[in-house]
């Protein structure tokens, strides 16, 4: 039987916003700090204005940053080995604490040693926190101040996550880093369902602290929620900041929005995050939006798109995308990008993997593998362009390849601009 969505607002949300803020600052922002020895070391090497290049050493791994994390939601990324992972220069997997937790269980993760171990792993893991599944599953969920309640894909049992529970997985599955539950929003949503998200955020943050039983081990990220209102994302910034996490994410963006007011989010929070942590901002993986977040101050991304877009037969190149599926590949001998130095374009063609893509799976598999060791180098050349004090021409070359006509999106340009990078050699007057 299908579970009811309910609407629980909180009973403030009958005062005024200022009388809201107010509460919350007595209420929340005057709540203990989180006091415990972060499990991580970040260390910045370099900077271009908002723009960082840092060494981020986690209990499995000391990775570089910018940096780009893979999706292997249980505890795999489809059609790769561990030991290619590795080959392509990949730092961090993000596994899926709900899908984790449902199939094999945390607790038989537990009992094997733990995720590293599980998956024979060796480098560093995220978790998420199972609270996206509020947007992704939410014909199947049931959201209260709780938590979240819901029926299971696979047996069509109720399951009641709290941000107590959310933790409790968390710790068994035993990730470098891991994600408080929050109240995840559309940022298409608009109204009093924005605001109620984002107190609840902060609620839940001290449910969260108070149930992270390793936090020598695991470091426990906030994510700042608000959908597009500054007003909001301002407070939930100040309220998880006063906890003195190891890190913080950017959270409900990459859902819809415009690129107008995407860009304008991340570079509010950025500017509004401490400098000595990591800023991650969730669900993003689109090259473009990736420059443009890192020249704003980002450190983190992750999203499924690249490995998505693959088993569709589409390959990343500087260029943009290519549609491998096209007949005009059926004939071309050329590797995907002659530029790239990976396993793939070093040993095949376009040819050969239109043939595969469009017949059998090792097609995507090896999609999978180039889309990914683009992400790698791309996360690389950032990193090694703002160390070397060259990131405003990496920006500029990278434009210019992919807008080789200039024209550049104006939320780009204006992107930019905050960010102090010059790009008008790669842009045309707009009309």
């Amino acid at each position: 039987m299908r579970l009811k969505k309910k609407k629980n607002f909180d009973t403030f949300h009958s005062f005024s916003f200022a009388e809201r803020e107010a509460a919350c600052s007595v209420t929340i922002l005057r709540a203990p700090s989180a006091v415990h020895i972060m499990a991580l070391r970040f260390e910045i090497l370099g900077r271009f204005n908002r723009a960082r290049a840092a060494q981020l050493t986690l209990p499995h791994f000391v990775c570089q940053t910018p940096l780009f994390m893979p999706v292997g939601t249980q505890g795999t990324i489809k059609g790769l080995t561990n030991n290619q992972l590795e080959d392509i220069g990949c730092q961090i997997i993000l596994g899926n604490t709900y899908h984790l937790a449902l199939r094999p269980t945390a607790e038989l993760i537990d009992e094997l040693g733990g995720l590293h171990n599980f998956m024979n792993w060796p480098r560093a893991l995220l978790t998420d926190s199972g609270g996206f599944q509020m947007v992704s599953l939410l014909h199947l969920a049931d959201i209260t101040e709780k938590g979240v309640t819901f029926q299971s894909p696979v047996d069509g049992k109720p399951m009641l996550l709290t941000p107590e529970e959310s933790i409790k997985i968390q710790n068994k599955i035993g990730a470098d880093i891991i994600m408080a539950l929050d109240d995840v929003v559309r940022t298409t949503i608009t109204g009093p369902r924005i605001e109620e998200a984002m107190y609840r955020t902060l609620r839940w943050i001290d449910r969260c602290i108070a149930a992270h039983e390793k936090p020598n081990d695991q470091n426990l990220f906030g994510i700042v929620q608000g959908g597009l209102d500054p007003a909001l994302r301002d407070i939930c910034v100040r309220g998880l900041v006063d906890r003195n996490l190891p890190g913080y994410a950017i959270g409900g963006l990459a859902g819809g929005e415009d690129k107008d007011s995407f860009w304008r989010v991340v570079a509010q929070c950025t500017a509004a995050l401490p400098e000595d942590k990591p800023r991650y901002v969730m669900g993003v993986g689109y090259p473009l939006d990736i420059v443009v977040c890192s020249a704003l101050g980002a450190d983190m991304y992750d999203c499924v798109y690249p490995t998505r877009t693959a088993r569709f037969g589409t390959a990343l190149v500087p260029e943009g995308v290519l549609k491998l599926k096209h007949k005009v590949m059926e004939d071309d001998v050329r590797p995907i990008d002659p530029t790239c130095s990976c396993m793939v374009c070093k040993n095949y063609t376009r040819s050969y993997i239109h043939c595969l893509v469009t017949k059998d799976a090792m097609g995507s598999q090896l999609l999978s593998y180039h889309n990914l060791a683009y992400m790698m180098r791309l996360s690389k050349d950032l990193h090694m362009s703002i160390i070397e004090g060259r990131f405003p021409e990496y920006v500029c070359g990278f434009l210019q390849k992919q807008f080789p006509k200039g024209n550049v999106p104006e939320w780009v340009c204006n992107a930019m601009e905050v960010a102090g990078i010059d790009i008008s050699s790669c842009c045309a007057p707009f009309s």
